[in-house]
């Protein structure tokens, strides 16, 4: 597991992305403009679904990174096995 140090880091960058990712999808749903560039990625309104699939991505991956900054572990999976008794 990662230190502290670490994972602000890594959040940072997350955060940074997201900001990017957010200010990209506004700008495109606006209308004023035809294309938006995010460093050398070119995108479009048709690029939308994909975008707003990668920004639900960035919030939780900020969110998790948020939440063990803050002491809380990863949920665990488990399983439920139906019976008929």
């Amino acid at each position: 597991m990662a230190d502290k140090v670490e994972l602000r880091a890594r959040l940072d960058f997350w955060q940074t992305a997201l900001k990017k990712l957010r200010t990209a999808y506004l700008a495109l749903v606006d209308g004023g403009i035809k294309s938006y560039m995010i460093d050398d990625r070119q995108l479009t309104r048709f690029d939308l679904p994909a975008l707003q699939k990668q920004i639900e991505e960035a919030e939780a991956k900020v969110d998790e990174l948020e939440n063990l900054l803050n002491g809380q572990r990863p949920r665990r999976a488990f399983g439920v096995l139906p019976r008929d008794w």
